[in-house]
């Protein structure tokens, strides 16, 4: 996980956030999602109500390892959403894509146990599992929405949908191969790339 390398305050925060979300997907699988609180999944991270609440706004964002769905809108994101939207950084659709996932990728808690646990929780909690699809949902839109204005009407919602979903299969793709690597195995956002790679030879061009 790239983020525990920044060092100094940086790396405390991502270290603590890593904590928090392996602590409460551990104690949903142990206990079933209602089945502990907030005050617990506290003690058990060994922080205050307060900083768990800083960091994570309610149970369902601890155990998903992000407070909602990455907004494109954000002043984090805007500078990005902006540069693919004008045509970059690649000049290819199916490489800004993926360089748009990298992005993402940096807002969420990801390091490799917190992806298998996670995996694994998704599976035992149908409510989970809702709230996930949501999101991606929310955010499938708002890249969909992105990738007409760049292309223009005459690209087409279909084919804007497509590839929006080529990205979605692609992350879930690399987030397996993730989840079950080595701690000196590439990283998500690289494997993210990798897969898309591997789509291209498959089709015998790039998604885009």
């Amino acid at each position: 996980m790239s983020a525990l390398r920044a060092g100094g305050r940086a790396e405390k925060q991502a270290l603590t956030r890593v904590r928090i979300v392996r602590c409460a997907q551990r104690l949903c699988l142990n206990a079933g999602f209602d089945g502990f609180t907030m005050d617990e999944l506290a003690e058990a991270a060994e922080v205050s109500r307060r900083t768990l609440f800083n960091y994570f706004p309610s149970k369902v964002d601890a155990v998903l390892g992000a407070a909602e769905a990455p907004d494109l809108a954000s002043p984090g994101l805007q500078e990005v959403a902006d540069r693919f939207r004008d045509g970059g950084p690649h000049g290819l659709l199916g490489e800004d894509l993926a360089e748009l996932a990298r992005h993402l990728l940096a807002t969420q808690v990801i390091d490799r146990e917190s992806a298998r646990l996670r995996r694994t929780v998704l599976t035992s909690s149908p409510r989970l599992l809702g709230v996930i699809h949501e999101r991606f949902e929310t955010l499938a839109e708002q890249i969909v929405g992105l990738v007409l204005e760049r292309e223009g009407p005459d690209f087409g919602p279909v084919r804007a949908r497509l590839a929006v979903g080529v990205l979605v299969a692609v992350f879930d793709s690399a987030m397996e191969s993730f989840a079950q690597g080595e701690p000196d195995d590439p990283e998500l956002a690289d494997l993210v790339t990798d897969h898309l790679g591997l789509v291209a030879e498959l089709f015998g061009a790039h998604p885009a």
